[in-house]
């Protein structure tokens, strides 16, 4: 028995494959075991017209291919050159278990890329359960980015057979590349930025308070949401909020590499974090994830280490908001099916607007409000206390005027978020100051007299949750940190008090 290692998804994460033959006595046949799918099954026309079409002859054998383990469903064309190697090299005896092979066969034998062979490496580079690896020559250039994996590109099947005969003396093809980006350094990790400003803060006049909370926003990943007329600024601020975020370490850019691949997009390696808006009559499914037979991703896990933007926060559905809870607040999503139960990471900032009421015209100077009291509180009744509670900032946006300027660039504003950055990575946070658990936030948010004492009136007189306590704490830390302050000061306190939904 021949065997080679090759991986399919279980979730969103690799699972290692043993790709296994045998090749005995009987009628001529070709068989796949093992869970295969529909789409491995039709790999062995595939394997059969490689073969003979590079001059060898399919052996008149029982040949049984088997996909172990075999409780776990395949699919994939990646199967197919591990499957075709197996045959062709029956008569070799080296032992090949400690090679994954990876690749989609052409009739002809040529070895064709595959988008989701990324993803699928990356995440056994961080399983760290893989060394060396055959791929598809076109895809070298993306895979050179993931770092402790030696790999052999091969442009057709006669290539892979070659190497596998001589493997004792193969080199692989390319050495990890680096990341080509501006980058600020923490304790010896590099943090990569992206400078390239396509929306600027510049664009937005006025709205000094919304930016000062934009800016604490950024810094520290906390939540926010924005409350004001149609075209205050409040979608402008959220899609700009995008390009101020704090650097990436080398995995966070590998990491969101791997999330564009699962979406089926050309992975650019670029550092520059993820911003996803659904639509707000998006079903449940397609924001959580779902699927009838395996649990597909959401928009909530792609927006893992970026923004998940809502706009016209109380026209999205109330099992959509109140699903949201979980993730805002354990920052993970489960999905359970018949079939399969996977849990993936939903680290995100989430990022709200609203209208204050349905006509939107409730708090504007000039503008008469059609609403009666009646539809303005069932307008608010679609938001319930447990999600509020789970946002950081509020925020109510300025009457827009003519006399309105320019205050700050992203460029400005970017700047002061790295230092930010570097002060907590600096200090031994491992997350950002919106992410503290309640030990972390006794750790790092230390108040002095003066802050203690005006967090014990607000906490009397607004009667604050344990959670609304912890999350004023970390809100101030991050102004305290803006201001490069080590205690927590009286005016850091007041501030973030200033930020807390009212009514």
């Amino acid at each position: 028995m021949k065997m080679v290692a090759c991986a399919t998804y279980e979730g969103i994460e690799a699972k290692v494959v043993y790709v296994e033959s045998t090749l005995t006595k009987g009628l001529p046949s070709f068989s796949v075991v093992g869970m295969a799918s529909a789409s491995i099954n039709e790999a062995k026309e595939r394997v059969k017209s490689a073969l003979l079409s590079n001059e060898f002859t399919f052996p008149p054998k029982r040949i049984t291919i088997n996909l172990a383990p075999s409780d776990v469903k395949k699919e994939g064309s990646q199967f197919d050159l591990s499957m075709a190697l197996l045959i062709a090299l029956d008569c070799i005896e080296d032992d090949l278990s400690e090679w994954f092979v990876f690749g989609e066969l052409g009739l002809d034998g040529v070895v064709k890329e595959n988008l989701q062979l990324y993803p699928l490496l990356l995440s056994l580079a961080n399983q760290k359960v893989i060394k060396k690896a055959i791929v598809p020559y076109a895809s070298l250039t993306k895979l050179s980015n993931i770092p402790n994996i030696d790999f052999y590109g091969v442009k057709s099947l006669n290539e892979a057979i070659e190497l596998l005969k001589n493997s004792a003396n193969a080199m692989p093809n390319i050495i990890y590349k680096k990341i080509e980006y501006p980058s600020v350094s923490v304790d010896d990790e590099l943090y990569y930025f992206d400078e390239e400003y396509v929306e600027d803060f510049l664009d937005v006049k006025g709205q000094e308070v919304a930016k000062r909370a934009a800016l604490i926003s950024a810094a520290g990943f906390h939540n926010i949401l924005l409350e004001g007329s149609p075209g205050c600024g409040k979608s402008m601020i959220a899609g700009r909020l995008r390009y101020i975020l704090p650097p990436l370490s080398s995995d966070e850019v590998l990491e969101l590499a791997k999330l564009d691949a699962l979406e089926a997009k050309e992975p650019l390696f670029r550092p520059l974090r993820s911003f996803r808006a659904p639509h707000h009559s998006s079903t449940t499914a397609s924001v959580f994830g779902g699927g009838s037979y395996t649990a597909k991703i959401g928009e909530v896990g792609l927006a893992h280490r970026g923004i998940l933007f809502f706009d016209e926060l109380p026209h999205f559905s109330k099992s959509v908001l109140e699903a949201l809870r979980e993730p805002l607040q354990d920052n993970k999503i489960r999905i359970s099916r018949v079939n399969t139960k996977i849990e993936y990471p939903s680290d995100f900032l989430f990022v709200s607007a609203m209208n204050p009421c349905p006509c939107g015209n409730l708090l504007h100077r000039d503008k008469e409000c059609r609403c009666n009291e009646l539809e303005i509180q069932r307008y608010k009744n679609r938001l319930s206390e447990p999600f509020l509670d789970r946002i950081d900032l509020c925020v109510v946006m300025q009457h827009v005027s003519l006399e309105d300027k320019a205050t700050i660039s992203s460029k400005e504003m970017h700047q002061r978020v790295i230092e930010v950055h570097k002060i907590v990575k600096s200090r031994g946070q491992r997350t950002f100051n919106a992410k503290l658990n309640d030990a972390e936030v006794d750790k790092y948010c230390t108040l002095d007299e003066e802050a203690e004492a005006v967090l014990q009136r607000a906490i009397m007189q607004f009667s604050l949750s344990f959670r609304a306590i912890k999350k004023v704490q970390r809100v101030s830390r991050t102004i305290a940190d803006l201001d490069d302050s080590v205690m927590i000061e009286k005016r850091h306190i007041l501030e973030a008090l200033s930020y807390r939904r009212r009514g």
